[in-house]
This record gives structure tokens, C-alpha cells and sequence, in this order.
């Protein structure tokens, strides 16, 4: 893991440094997510929540389940009830 120390100017701020942009894939006017978490603050991309989501769903759903398409059977089933 790769580490370093940065300083908090007025208002709060603090940059990035531009090796931590790079690996993240960061550019000019990005939106990252905070998260502080027992006190550690954690920066990430949408991108990356999106993979880790993904990624906690597949190792609890069988690799040839598609809950897409069993979520459309399902409206369907209702719609066709109604």
C-alpha cells in the first residue's frame, strides 16, 4: 500500500497527489466518494464501489444466475396478473 503525507489547507482541503490520481484514474472535475470508517478516511470512484457491489453480489449468487433476468420474470408475472 502506498502512503504518504499530504497537508490540510484553508477550508479543508488537501490534494491528491498526482501518483494517487493516476492509479485511480482521476481527472480535472472527477467526484470521488469519502467514506470515514472508525476513524480512516477512504477515497474511491464510483467505479470501484460499483466493482466492489459486483463483486460482493457474485460470491453469493451462482456464476449462471442472472438476477436481471429473473427480476424481469418476476414484473412480468405481476403485470400479468393484474
Amino acid at each position: 500500500m502506498s502512503e504518504t503525507a499530504v497537508n490540510v489547507s484553508a477550508g479543508g482541503r488537501i490534494v491528491i497527489p498526482a501518483q494517487f490520481r493516476q492509479a485511480l484514474g482521476l481527472k480535472v472535475g472527477d467526484e470521488v466518494l469519502l467514506s470515514l470508517d472508525d476513524g480512516v478516511i477512504r477515497i474511491s470512484t464510483r467505479k470501484q464501489r460499483l466493482r466492489d457491489a459486483q463483486e460482493l453480489v457474485g460470491s453469493h449468487v451462482a456464476p449462471q444466475r442472472s438476477l436481471a433476468d429473473e427480476l424481469v420474470a418476476e414484473r412480468r408475472e405481476e403485470a400479468g396478473r393484474d
